[in-house]
């Protein structure tokens, strides 16, 4: 397992979401996983996503397989992302706004809290609407059609963060807040990575097994 996170130091920021702790020793990754109840070929599925761009798991391995590990572990990106990198995000963008000035200072306030705003929005309604489609249960009624229309708004929330970073690079005085705006750029950029693997996740591997589970259901 270290020689896997050495080899990817992104993968740091996955294990949390799997509830893994660094410290695992010389044990390999199937004893890792092991040690923590994980299904050691859905973690590399996971892993695999996140370490290589070219990466799309096949779609029969995804509905052969048992993915509803998928929502606790997509729940725990949804946290990492509304109390730990948009935070991070905002932090250095109240800072720079406060020295920036109108209009560019209203600019950038205003753009965060539309920005968090709208990944609230569309996290909610995944949590509330496609999630629950993977355990149903007696006690849910869930709109099977909602799933088809999820992953719509997703290019949109990448884009606006780099639309954001334009922003930054052309009309921001590169000459203060330096440190403000090397951190928040590169926050920003981390970000815009993540939610691209975020949405592989969902596109390519909770909507195949979902179209598989709504096609069982409808014989």
């Amino acid at each position: 397992m270290a020689d896997v996170i050495a080899s990817n130091h992104s993968l740091i920021l996955v294990l949390p979401r799997f509830g893994i702790r660094l410290g695992f020793g010389e044990q390999s990754v199937r004893e890792v996983c092991d040690r923590y109840g994980l299904d050691v070929e859905f973690v590399l599925m996971v892993f695999n996503v996140y370490s290589f761009d070219d990466y799309i798991p096949e779609e029969e391995y995804v509905v052969r397989s048992d993915m509803r590990p998928l929502v606790p572990y997509l729940k725990a990106s949804h946290h990492y992302y509304l109390k730990e990198r948009l935070p991070h995000i905002e932090r250095h963008l109240d800072n720079i706004a406060a020295h920036a000035g109108d209009p560019y200072g209203a600019i950038l306030k205003k753009f965060i809290v539309d920005y968090k705003s709208e990944v609230q929005a569309h996290f909610s309604f995944e949590e509330k609407y496609v999630y629950p489609l993977l355990t149903p249960s007696d006690h849910q009624s869930v709109p099977s059609d909602k799933a088809d229309h999820f992953a719509d708004n997703h290019s949109d929330m990448v884009d606006k963060l780099l639309d954001l970073t334009q922003i930054v690079y052309k009309y921001i005085p590169g000459e203060s807040m330096t440190e403000d705006l090397n951190e928040l750029v590169y926050g920003v950029m981390q970000l815009s990575s993540d939610l691209e693997k975020h949405a592989v996740l969902e596109e390519k591997v909770l909507l195949p097994y979902l179209r598989k589970i709504q096609s069982q259901e409808s014989r």
